[in-house]
């Protein structure tokens, strides 16, 4: 068998360790959140609403004031006239992202060894800095000067799959290949001073967290299958992220569950993310939010048990941006989850992205 016909080699997730912060900012956010609204109706609306969201709690690198406050009391990092620039913001995201990377990776144990790395792939869409994070992570972890890095930024809620997907596509071209993956996002960096609802229910969901992984071709975890990426027509504005002077404002629509639910429900999208047209049986999905989660249980038609890590998750830690969809796997892994499976999440465009994976 020549070159030409070689069947590429299979990739594998060996390992996958998840990191938070230590300060738990949820309930404080709702105390800070609900006086913002004027209407005493909608204030009761927003209480009821948090209370149903699906999350217990939400954990920030911001720390907490001297007296053991959140970021939002008096001393705390949002205690500025105006809230703070995105400057200082950008400057906290270079402190901190880098620490809860290594963290994450930390959590490896043996399954990561620093002289095997070939490829770094990071994920993070909730800062910039350059040299960027995946340079100073490399440097920080001492890894080989030839290692080749791709970091994948902006991208959103997906972006830890399309981590994965570079990841499968790099051991695929390279057989020996060791890629360390890692996600990490710092989503409490960018509170802004909405006094409506709808913005207010969107920070409500978001949390700082990160995950580490190795991707080879060596045979353990989780066998990693094909990509899916589908985005969906004229729906490009229910999810925005928006630089501006105060941080990074997500515009996210209450609309996003029904589009989902419709769109789901297609048959040609259905075909388009499963293949045969029917979900696996083991379904890692994003928790973007307990409305997203029940929006894509209804659109499936699958059993109420079946988004359960996902739902812990979004309980536990609430929604960290690209890092979420790892955490979920994290999960399945842990628990030694069996059989054939898709980690899909959405995010900006309205877009999915998805890989198939066999625990085995």
């Amino acid at each position: 068998m020549n070159a030409m016909t070689m069947k590429p080699p299979t990739a594998w997730l060996n390992a996958l360790s998840t990191a938070t912060p230590d300060h738990d900012i949820h309930k404080a956010f709702i105390d800070w959140a609900a006086p913002r609204l004027a209407d005493e109706r909608v204030r009761a609306i927003f209480a009821r609403m948090a209370g149903r969201s699906g999350i217990d709690h939400r954990w920030s690198v911001l720390p907490p004031t001297a007296g053991g406050g959140s970021p939002v009391a008096p001393g705390g990092f949002y205690d500025v006239p105006g809230l703070p620039p995105t400057s200082a913001r950008m400057a906290a995201y270079a402190k901190h992202a880098p620490e809860l990377a290594l963290t994450a990776i930390a959590g490896l144990g043996d399954a990561f060894e620093l002289a095997r790395v070939t490829h770094l792939v990071v994920a993070s869409c909730t800062g910039f800095v350059a040299p960027g994070i995946d340079q100073i992570v490399a440097r920080r972890l001492g890894l080989a000067a030839t290692v080749e890095r791709v970091l994948i930024g902006f991208m959103g809620c997906y972006a830890g799959v399309t981590a994965l997907r570079s990841a499968r596509h790099i051991v695929r071209s390279e057989p020996d290949a060791v890629v360390l993956v890692v996600s990490v996002e710092l989503s409490t960096l960018h509170l802004s001073l909405a006094d409506q609802p709808e913005p207010l229910l969107a920070m409500l969901q978001f949390s700082d967290g990160a995950a580490a992984g190795i991707v080879s071709s060596e045979a353990e975890g989780l066998q990693l299958g094909e990509g899916r990426s589908l985005a969906l027509e004229d729906s490009a504005e229910l999810i925005r992220w928006d630089i501006g002077d105060k941080g990074f404002a997500m515009q996210l629509s209450g609309e996003v569950p029904g589009r989902l639910r419709a769109a789901l429900g297609e048959p040609g999208v259905q075909v388009q993310l499963f293949g045969d047209g029917a979900p696996p049986p083991l379904l890692a999905v994003h928790a973007g939010g307990r409305s997203v989660l029940d929006a894509v249980e209804a659109a499936l038609h699958v059993p109420a048990d079946a988004l359960a890590d996902s739902r812990a998750v979004l309980g536990a830690w609430g929604n960290m941006s690209s890092a979420t969809i790892l955490f979920v796997l994290a999960r399945m892994m842990a628990r030694q989850a069996k059989g054939e499976g898709i980690a899909i999440a959405f995010g900006p465009g309205l877009a999915a992205e998805a890989i198939r994976f066999t625990a085995s």
